[in-house]
């Protein structure tokens, strides 16, 4: 998750409004995306999946923690306007998102990588038939990985 994504200066919004997902009604976000940089060239795609979280209205992030999602947890903890909390399995951190987003408008989960992936399914996948908007983060180990023959962890046996 430490991907530089470059400068956010090309993703700026053109304004300051949002709407709510339960009541479509317009509100304005109160920080915007370059008051939130430091340091522009620093820009990572953690950070920047934070701070979108926090502008379409998500303040708890439901997780387990594992091997593929560590750096974007550490940038999730980081934002002020997130609170993280932990479950004890992807079911339950993908169904407490669902709750989530039927009370507050939108839930947010992650989880790591396959297994992880793999249970949250079903939660996701009731949230879908619902139309509730749940986001979904899955981490994922680096794609210099790949073909390197390297033994990864939760990753899926091959013969």
């Amino acid at each position: 998750m430490d991907t530089g994504i470059g400068s956010l200066a090309t993703c700026k919004p053109t304004s300051n409004d949002i709407i709510n997902p339960t009541n479509a009604s317009v509100s304005t976000i109160q920080n915007s995306v370059s008051s939130a940089i430091p340091n522009p060239s620093h820009s990572t795609l953690g950070r920047h999946l934070a701070r979108r979280l926090v502008q379409i209205g998500v303040t708890d992030v439901f997780s387990v923690l594992g091997d593929f999602n560590l750096t974007l947890l550490d940038h999730l903890i980081a934002e002020p306007g997130l609170n993280l909390i932990g479950c004890c399995n992807e079911l339950n951190a993908g169904y407490a998102a669902d709750g989530y987003a039927r009370s507050r408008g939108v839930g947010a989960c992650v989880v790591t990588f396959t297994v992880g992936g793999l249970s949250v399914l079903n939660a996701i996948a009731g949230a879908y038939s619902e139309n509730l908007p749940v986001i979904c983060i899955v981490g994922g180990p680096n794609s210099n990985d790949y073909g390197t023959n390297r033994i990864l962890c939760l990753t899926l046996a091959r013969n």
